[in-house]
């Protein structure tokens, strides 16, 4: 089943069921209006929702075209966004282009940190960047929608509460990190709104592609119209998304509607950094990542960050070739205030 929020001029969007093959979409704001209202009375909507999809597929239902660009992100806000890092490759490449060693911690105990939820891109939307010097960043990743569940979760009771499955681009401006993280109290300003795909779907829409706590499909990423990354999801992967989601739940309790993201996908290569597309490699799912590998060989980073008229593109497709979540695509432009 795919699920998606469309524009109706209302914070929170309307819900709609979509096709396989996201061409049509049905409205569902008979059983819910939204999609936040779907996820906290699951039980009740998620089988009317499956059953509209499947009239939907059949064409047995009033129905209308489905365009990405009239989407919201499948949340508009949300209760909680937080973001992991579960490709410890991907941090280990940042830390060493600094000098600094990898505590042994982080490969049993995964970073986290809360992004602001409170507004989402569209994955249409523009991204507004106020001064080049913040360091505009993309990062390609997967995220999970949860369900409802108490502090102390076990990853395999987590599993059970992933509700929804869709693509993130966690927009970054590099350049204000390392003094937000100098201060000691995490991010802030460094993380603008993100932006999720058009389409969330149910981990079994993914068949075999999901092993219950991961993807098993490249993620793909285009920087200017040219590929950039192709990682798989579930290779280097230290942290699968239950691992994820208990450590978000370790000492809260998980309400329902929650995304927690995976971190930037990230793979390495003979054991080493990766190497961009165009030499072999699976490439990068965003530009520090590659900054930081011309750090480490050459001494300096050469790729500049994204400025106004830069367009990113993010996009998962099965094994047939068709997208799954429908596709991220953003053009950075100048914030006038």
């Amino acid at each position: 089943m795919k699920l998606a929020t469309l524009n109706n001029g209302k914070r929170d969007g309307r819900l709609v069921v979509v096709s396989r093959d996201l061409a049509w979409c049905a409205d569902a704001s008979h059983i819910a209006p939204t999609l936040q209202a779907a996820l906290d009375d699951w039980e009740t909507t998620e089988p009317a929702l499956r059953s509209l999809s499947d009239e939907l597929e059949r064409e047995s239902i009033p129905r209308e075209r489905f365009h990405e660009r009239d989407a919201l992100s499948p949340l508009p806000r949300a209760f909680q966004w937080a973001d992991g890092s579960a490709y410890v490759n991907h941090v280990e490449l940042v830390r060493k282009a600094r000098g600094a060693e990898l505590p042994d911690s982080f490969w049993t105990d995964p970073l986290m940190y809360q992004g602001g939820s409170d507004k989402f891109l569209a994955p249409r939307q523009d991204i507004p960047l106020g001064d080049d010097s913040w360091g505009c960043d993309f990062e390609a990743e997967v995220a999970v929608i949860t369900g409802e569940g108490p502090s102390g979760l076990s990853a395999d009771e987590a599993a059970k509460e992933i509700r929804l499955v869709m693509l993130v681009n966690d927009v970054s401006f590099r350049g204000l990190i390392p003094g937000e993280l100098a201060k000691g109290f995490g991010f802030f300003q460094s993380k603008p709104p993100s932006a999720f795909s058009p389409v969330a779907v149910t981990p079994d829409e993914l068949g075999d592609a999901w092993d219950g706590r991961k993807v098993h499909l490249p993620l793909q990423s285009w920087l200017n119209g040219s590929k950039f990354g192709e990682p798989e999801c579930a290779v280097d992967m230290t942290f699968d998304f239950a691992q994820l989601v208990a450590h978000a739940a370790k000492t809260r309790p998980l309400s329902a509607g929650s995304i927690i993201g995976s971190g930037t996908i990230s793979n390495k290569l003979d054991d080493g950094p990766g190497k961009p597309v165009a030499e072999g490699g699976k490439g990068y799912s965003c530009i520090a990542e590659i900054r930081m590998i011309e750090t480490i060989y050459d001494g300096a980073p050469k790729t500049p960050f994204m400025t106004p008229g830069d367009t990113v593109r993010i996009e998962m497709l099965d094994r047939d070739g068709k997208s799954i979540f429908g596709a991220i695509e953003q053009t950075v432009v100048r914030y006038q205030g």
